[in-house]
């Protein structure tokens, strides 16, 4: 009996043994498709980023093709202490934050509209969406033509007057023309939330004696929350990269009015010349964006914990 015993043992020990090596290699089947995507994902970021790395720390001018020297985190100090850098970040803050705040605004308002039931409800979901899918240089040359000019543009057409709307009011120019295009995809987010709640716990708001405003701001706005977070977050992922707008609508005018980072970044390539100087701003706006996308992937999360919970 004890020499069976240790037969069965010693066998479910090899078993044991043998299965170890099959796990690791069914867990590696199934990243070997996936393989190919990471290797490419690194060649194409992570290679580029590093070289950036490099050349900020040279002092190189193009006009200057001939000296090239190590400086260290001398241009890191020049991005943080130059006057038209500073006041390029107050504008990206500025332009981000408020084209962020108004489009969840305005999202929210429209997400709650076709959240109820009405007639031609699809017909009008679509025709809010179709802003989202225009091409931002698209958005950004109809929106300084057809709209703003002061000659012919549909403003002046329907108000009266000559007014030159890109000049007069510069950053108001260009964050209506992204709260136009990025309230649709604040929408969606905010809609999915509304129709992902529950009816019951409307339902038992509406018989404990709650109104409809109550409701909304006791019941549906702390559960949209993560919604709104989500939708904030990713919104400033992308709109602090901002550069089509700024250099279609206003070039950064008048002055250095509407110059956020990266249109700032593009003059300092291709104005100055200054390609370390560039390469250091351009390294500050990675590190800032993924702060941001490191809160926008905890929210993420914390989205998929709540669908796991109920």
């Amino acid at each position: 009996m004890t020499q069976t015993v240790t037969v069965g043992a010693g066998a479910a020990r090899r078993r044991t043994v043998r299965s170890v090596p099959a796990g690791a290699r069914q867990r590696w089947t199934r990243r070997a498709p996936l393989l190919p995507a990471l290797i490419f994902a690194i060649l194409v970021t992570q290679i580029p980023f590093l070289v950036t790395l490099y050349l900020s720390t040279l002092d190189w001018n193009a006009l200057r093709p001939g000296r090239r020297a190590f400086v260290g985190l001398a241009n890191y100090g020049e991005v943080l202490t130059d006057a038209r850098l500073r006041a390029a970040l107050l504008n990206t803050v500025v332009l981000t934050a408020g084209s962020v705040v108004l489009s969840v605004l305005l999202g929210l308002g429209l997400a709650i509209l076709l959240d109820r039931r009405f007639p031609g409800r699809g017909v009008v979901r679509t025709l809010l969406i179709t802003p989202f899918l225009v091409m931002p240089m698209a958005a950004a040359l109809l929106w300084k033509h057809a709209i703003y000019n002061p000659s012919y543009g549909l403003i002046n057409g329907v108000v009266g007057g000559s007014t030159d709307w890109v000049s007069r009011y510069p950053m108001l120019s260009v964050v209506t023309t992204l709260v136009w295009q990025w309230t649709p995809f604040m929408m969606l987010i905010i809609l999915a939330g509304l129709q992902s709640q529950s009816l019951e716990t409307l339902e038992a708001a509406r018989v404990d004696g709650a109104g409809p405003w109550q409701t909304f701001t006791r019941v549906t706005l702390p559960y949209l929350r993560p919604y709104l977070e989500l939708g904030a977050l990713l919104g400033s992922i992308y709109l602090v990269q901002t550069f089509d707008a700024v250099f279609t609508i206003t070039q950064g005018g008048p002055g250095t009015a509407t110059t956020n980072l990266p249109y700032e970044i593009y003059l300092t390539t291709f104005r100055k010349f200054e390609y370390g100087e560039a390469a250091a701003a351009g390294v500050v706006v990675v590190i800032g964006t993924i702060v941001v996308a490191t809160f926008a992937l905890r929210v993420i999360s914390s989205l998929f914990r709540m669908e796991d919970a109920r």
